[in-house]
């Protein structure tokens, strides 16, 4: 039987939610397990209702599950997740802080601050009773948390490293007695006379895995890329990138700049890369709103820059701490005049690496901005991954050597060219001349306000770049049966969620099949084709409009008029997407 468990840690900020979290997370991984980590906050420092889910399984899982078996309540609002609940759920709190009847599956009222104080802790300490619990019930090695717990104190004294195991010891104790006087006969876990649930995590599934989350892939594809300077203003959920590079900075050699707000920042990596720097920045929504000056300034001086745009819901501040799907078309059209640039979307925490890696080559290539569009579930989630592959990777620069310059006679750094691409060469090169301007400007780069040739001639030399954006961009990644004339079709961080639904329609005979796009502009009509033989199509997004579903009509001619839109803030289930397509196909 394949194993499939989601464990919730809910409660208000401030009680360690994130820490208990990461180290079940972390504690998972270590045995090989599975894992995919999702965290819901709230825009507080301490208060409000937040929740942190863990998944792990024996197979890859890679999106939210709808429903909740373990359940770890924290405070009175936990009883929000009892809709999640199923008769075969179990619930742990500790009856002595909060109050909570789910009515549902089996309550393990254990005492969290008690035991604590009683195993030589004190109430800090709580948490690592929990976690001790959880493992409890799963009958899981706990000498991997042991491990974890004294590499997350290793700078205390022993003596609190000892109180945190002493107490995880004592909640694995009390979950594991209770556990074995509610278990029926087999090897499962249930409540009372449920019937059988989920499995005991007692061994381990393989070599351990690497767990990371979006942000910190985004930042170790830039680093991989070879990119020397970041300069951004802190903007949730796109912060995580800009602390691990700085992180790193040193043993990297990358200039972190956090900088007086998000104007600044384009600014000052547009400048970087214009000395011949790779370097990129990052923000959200609202801080992508005011570099648009400085994007249409990469358009004109052909800078090449890569964007990170973590998406949020908005307008304005919206919800800061939640995802969406909603900068799509924004980050497509924004800018003033017209130029070209390339627009990624990564479908996974893993798939995050290489195309960040792709965005700055295609930036270099085509002296165009790339963006690549995140969102908050991308970024602040975590997943089991293998090791990257960074042997094969390449770093593209087509930038002019010294040595290429000196047998260009006539150097002009904005050649008119059949690509639309002109030869780059850096400032200061002893060869050619290296001018840039926001006007308009002549091939050597000089200001010009000859609207008979050069002005029309420099607007079309810079649009074709497009034609080779075309054919650089990817084809939908398919899954699911290719005869199918079911198509679902999603974009970005959704990936997981809709990859499990049709493995679930799949399973009932529906026969369903997916094409999910990564790189999502230019958007090459060519790769729409499977449309024509198709019977039922259905677009899903994060987002109220349908915006990849209005592109797909704008581009290709062909209108979707079946979508699964969600923009509440939370991202997709797999469960809540099949639904959503029966509902559309059947009524």
């Amino acid at each position: 039987m394949s194993i499939d468990i989601t464990i919730k840690i809910a409660g208000e900020a401030g009680q360690g939610l994130q820490t208990i979290g990461q180290l079940l997370a972390k504690a998972f991984s270590r045995g090989g397990w599975y894992v995919f980590a999702h965290q819901v906050l709230q825009s507080r420092i301490r208060g409000g209702h937040n929740w942190f889910q863990v998944r792990v399984s024996d197979n890859e899982v890679l999106a939210p599950a709808e429903v909740t078996d373990i359940l770890i309540a924290l405070d009175d609002e936990s009883a929000y997740h009892t809709r999640e609940l199923s008769e075969n759920s179990i619930t742990i709190f500790d009856s002595s802080l909060i109050k909570y009847d789910s009515g549902k599956g089996l309550i393990l009222d254990i005492p969290f601050e008690k035991t604590a104080k009683e195993s030589g802790g004190n109430k800090l300490m709580s948490n690592a009773v929990a976690l001790g619990a959880v493992l409890g019930l799963l009958e899981y090695d706990i000498n991997i948390l042991f491990g974890l717990l004294k590499e997350s104190f290793q700078d205390k004294n022993q003596k609190v490293v000892q109180a945190n195991i002493q107490t995880a010891q004592a909640g694995y104790n009390l979950a594991y007695q209770t556990i074995k006087a509610n278990k029926p006969e087999g090897d499962g876990l249930a409540s009372n006379s449920q019937s059988h649930k989920f499995s005991r995590l007692n061994r381990t599934n393989g070599t351990p895995k690497m767990l990371i989350n979006g942000s910190e892939t985004i930042a170790l594809g830039a680093l991989a890329a070879g990119c020397k300077f970041i300069s951004a203003y802190p903007m949730s959920p796109s912060t995580g990138i800009m602390t691990y590079l700085a992180s790193q900075a040193e043993e990297f050699k990358v200039l972190v700049e956090q900088s007086e707000d998000e104007i600044a920042s384009i600014n000052l990596a547009l400048g970087a890369s214009y000395a011949g720097v790779r370097a990129m920045t990052a923000t959200s929504g609202g801080g992508f709103a005011l570099m648009v000056e400085g994007l249409s300034l990469s358009g004109m001086t052909e800078t090449p820059i890569v964007i990170v745009d973590a998406q949020r819901p908005g307008p304005a501040t919206g919800l800061p701490t939640r995802t969406a799907q909603e900068d799509l078309e924004y980050v497509i059209y924004a800018g003033h005049g017209e130029f070209p640039r390339a627009v990624v979307a990564p479908l996974s925490i893993e798939d995050a690496f290489y195309l960040t890696v792709k965005a700055f080559n295609l930036a270099d290539k085509y002296q165009i901005p790339v963006i690549i569009l995140s969102d908050q579930l991308l970024a602040d989630s975590y997943l089991t991954v293998d090791s990257f592959d960074v042997e094969n990777l390449k770093i593209e620069r087509h930038i002019l050597s010294d040595e290429q310059l000196k047998d260009i006679k006539d150097y002009k750094r904005y050649q008119i060219t059949d690509s639309g691409i002109s030869p780059r060469a850096l400032p200061g090169n002893p060869y050619g001349l290296v001018v840039a301007d926001s006007d308009e400007h002549d091939e050597e780069g000089h200001i010009t306000e000859d609207v008979d040739y050069i002005r029309p001639e420099m607007v079309k030399k810079r649009n074709r770049k497009t034609a080779g954006l075309l054919q650089e961009m990817s084809a939908p990644i398919k899954y699911g049966p290719p005869e199918a004339k079911n198509i679902l079709i999603g974009w970005g961080s959704s990936y997981g969620a809709l990859k499990e639904a049709v493995d679930i329609l799949n399973s009932e005979k529906e026969k369903v099949s997916l094409a999910h796009f990564n790189q999502v502009w230019p958007l090459n009509k060519e790769y729409f084709d499977f449309l024509n033989t198709a019977e039922f199509v259905c677009v899903a997004e994060n987002n109220f409009r349908g915006q990849f579903a209005h592109l797909i009509a704008g581009e290709t001619g062909k209108v979707i008029q079946n979508r699964i839109n969600k923009f509440n803030g939370l991202p997709f289930s797999a469960v809540e997407i099949v639904r959503e397509y029966r509902k559309l196909k059947y009524g």
